[in-house]
């Protein structure tokens, strides 16, 4: 399945066989104190750069309206973010996974990001459009 938005995923998370837990890592885009003119200048294209994990959270489905409701909630904690990583939990037996259930899937999801390994999750920009990383 392809996911052209935000929106998008969370209605497909609503038409899964078992119910979903959505998690977040919020992320910011940066270049590290002794990065070159050359790692500069295609950081300021669009590209290269670091990506440093802010804030996680984890949510039901049902919590988040929309993409929006989502930005204003990221909001309240004040930290001005550039890229959410969103990966998803499936429940078993039509029972959702529980938020302590989601803690060690989102710190590991947290480290990975750290460590750059992030195909395994969808990556959305400010505006909830999906990022392709190259």
């Amino acid at each position: 399945m392809t996911i052209s938005s935000f929106d998008e995923l969370l209605q497909a998370s609503h038409q899964q066989n078992e119910p979903q837990r959505l998690l977040f890592v919020f992320a910011t885009a940066g270049l590290p104190d002794d990065a070159t003119p050359a790692q500069r200048a295609h950081f300021t294209a669009g590209q290269g750069g670091t990506l440093a994990p802010l804030m996680c959270v984890d949510k039901a489905p049902d919590e988040i309206v929309s993409f929006a409701t989502l930005v204003e909630q990221a909001r309240a904690f004040g930290q001005p973010w550039d890229i959410v990583f969103v990966a998803a939990m499936s429940g078993r037996a039509g029972i959702s996974p529980t938020a302590a259930q989601a803690e060690a899937p989102l710190q590991r999801m947290v480290e990975s990001i750290k460590a750059g390994d992030i195909g395994g999750f969808i990556p959305f920009d400010a505006q909830g459009q999906p990022i392709q990383f190259n």
